[in-house]
């Protein structure tokens, strides 16, 4: 029987640290796996003895390979009746975690899906988007078959979608994903692309804005004499919280006649492609206007995980011209937009006036 010519596109990159160097720091491997029956002979992969025959009415055979991060080669053993289900796994050296990238299964009548998620954040290693925006899923299917003659698990297949809460500060490191929770599932039995949109995420939690986890979307084959239900494709897409913000040593309408007094800005949850600052301008809180922004409170996060940060500001007197009323705003910049974090308005008089008089004594 031919060898199947496997292209597996490689997701390689931290889902976690995304400066760090996945040739360096991760070993890439696909796993096949096999589905026969005891009249087939399975094939020895390493090439050494003879060709074996691994009884069992419907069995699985895993051999694992090792995979450059990009590229194609041949699958080390033949497909069998039953199909075989790739499965491509990135492995963390340090600390050591696992992840599986992708997954694909190959028959000789099985349909064929691709499935993509995209979402308003350009990032290119894992899918990923904030709690409050939308997101859309690509489907693709062909090979479905109609014929009165055709076998059922060729003419329809199912896309199942499952949510995954990483907890009130989890990053998703180490997750056991058969604990997500099926959320839907539904029949496809027609050849073609479709695309879904979610205005919203279902990652479950009390604080919707404030969610962190994972939606998962897979297509299944249907399930057949001789293999079960197999995975022909799936995708997720990583679900991060709105970030938020506070400024303490200063407080709204704080009338202030000399030196500026230190302050401590508070982050939490900056999206991890962001870039955040502090401005001040003069007159009251209003959208789109452009300030000046406060010295040592630029920060720009380039992260795969949300992260918080705390801020001293100091000696930042020389951003004022001069005396009214002004405003302080904490401002960041993501994917989706410009939000504004926090801002306080505040009465700067710093003239000095003296009251005296002058007289002569004749």
């Amino acid at each position: 029987m031919k060898h199947l010519l496997s292209s597996l596109a490689l997701l390689l990159g931290s889902l976690l640290l995304a400066t760090e160097s996945p040739s360096q720091d991760y070993t890439n491997f696909i796993r096949q796996v096999l589905y026969y029956d005891n009249t087939e002979v399975i094939p020895d992969p390493s090439g050494v003895g003879e060709e074996t025959v691994i009884p069992g009415e419907i069995s699985e055979f895993i051999w694992d390979f090792p995979v450059e991060s990009s590229g194609q080669q041949l699958a080390p053993i033949p497909i069998t009746l039953g199909g075989s289900r790739f499965e491509l796994w990135s492995i963390k050296n340090n600390p050591l975690a696992s992840h599986l990238l992708d997954t694909r299964y190959v028959n000789t009548f099985v349909p064929i899906s691709n499935l993509t998620i995209r979402s308003e954040d350009p990032y290119d290693v894992v899918p990923r988007t904030r709690a409050d925006r939308p997101f859309f899923v690509d489907v693709e299917v062909s090979g479905l078959l109609n014929g009165l003659e055709d076998p059922e698990a060729s003419k329809e297949v199912s896309l199942l979608r499952h949510v995954q809460s990483y907890g009130e500060d989890g990053d998703g490191s180490g997750i056991d994903r058969d604990m997500a929770s099926l959320l839907s599932s539904a029949a496809i039995n027609d050849n073609g692309t479709m695309t879904l949109t979610y205005h919203v995420t279902e990652v479950p939690g009390g604080n919707r804005a404030k969610v962190r986890g994972e939606e998962r979307f897979s297509v299944f084959s249907l399930a057949d004499y001789q293999v079960p239900a197999s995975q022909l494709a799936s995708q997720l897409i990583q679900i991060w919280p709105v970030a938020d913000g506070s400024v303490t040593g200063l407080t709204s309408e704080q009338h202030i006649k000399g030196k500026m007094p230190n302050l401590v800005i508070d982050l939490n949850d900056l999206y991890p492609s962001s870039r955040t600052f502090a401005q001040v301008y003069k007159g009251g809180v209003a959208d789109g206007k452009q300030g000046v922004i406060v010295p040592g409170s630029a920060l720009v996060i380039n992260h795969a995980v949300p992260q918080d940060a705390e801020l001293l500001i100091d000696e930042w007197d020389d951003v004022f011209d001069a005396d009214g009323l002004w405003t302080l705003e904490v401002l960041t910049l993501t994917p989706f937009g410009i939000d504004r974090l926090a801002h306080v308005s505040f009465d700067l008089d710093r003239t000095i006036r003296m009251n005296g008089n002058i007289s002569t004594v004749e």
